[in-house]
């Protein structure tokens, strides 16, 4: 295949997703409330609060506590978390994008400016950066779940409409709106998806000498730590 894999930076995200989990009950907390919110709380009928509750079970986030989160959901006097995207230059021309959920607009928009006060790059205007990129769910899937050549039947049929092998995972790529269905169709047949989300993948990568790719690394990092910030994508690789 020409160029680079488009999962060139999985170790950095898996890595970071590692370092972040003290915060993930909170922010599986937000799209708990986010969803009930936006398309009430029943899980057969809203299908983002059905990615949440998966994702909530799999950080073995207590029963109760998931309970409580969606009666909380529910009351007019809880504040409702407002979805937003930032677009960024980093160093070296490499874009990036955070996905955000904050009940303040305000903070999350200090917090961007401070980011790339502190570690460089600007803040872009929205479309400037994203039309790099490719929304789609992406589930991941051990390689000791099964043989490639079944996986990749199994995926197909299910509706998928990528497969890649990936470091130690199969990467399974969806439309966004058949994430779910896909997932489901997948368990349905005994395997297990270590992860499924809805990513942002790069079109197109910018290759950064060590330095620039150090910049860029310190830059992401500072971002993915705050509170406010789901995710980090970026379009970056580093030369050899």
């Amino acid at each position: 295949m020409a160029g680079h894999s488009k999962w060139a930076n999985i170790k950095h995200r898996k890595g970071r997703a590692d370092a972040a989990k003290g915060k993930v009950f909170s922010r599986i907390t937000k799209e708990i409330i986010s969803a009930v919110k936006q398309s009430g709380p029943d899980p057969k009928s809203n299908s983002k609060l059905r990615l949440a509750l998966d994702k909530a079970r799999a950080a073995n986030m207590p029963n109760e506590n998931i309970e409580r989160n969606i009666k909380k959901a529910s009351s007019a006097d809880q504040a409702d978390y407002f979805e937003m995207t930032y677009e960024l230059y980093g160093h070296g021309g490499v874009g990036i994008i955070a996905e955000v959920m904050t009940d303040n607009k305000n903070r999350i928009s200090s917090d961007m400016r401070i980011a790339t006060n502190k570690k460089g790059g600007s803040v872009a205007s929205p479309g400037a950066v994203s039309f790099n990129f490719d929304r789609k769910g992406v589930i991941q899937v051990s390689k000791q779940a099964g043989s490639e050549d079944d996986l990749f039947l199994m995926a197909t049929d299910a509706g998928a409409e990528d497969f890649e092998s990936a470091e130690d995972l199969f990467m399974i790529t969806t439309a966004p709106d058949q994430l779910f269905e896909v997932k489901e169709k997948l368990e349905a047949q005994g395997i297990k998806c270590e992860e499924a989300n809805l990513e942002m993948i790069p079109k197109v990568h910018v290759d950064c000498d060590r330095e620039t790719a150090k910049s860029n690394a310190d830059l992401i990092e500072w971002l993915e730590d705050l509170d406010d910030v789901d995710a980090v994508f970026h379009n970056m690789t580093e030369s050899n």
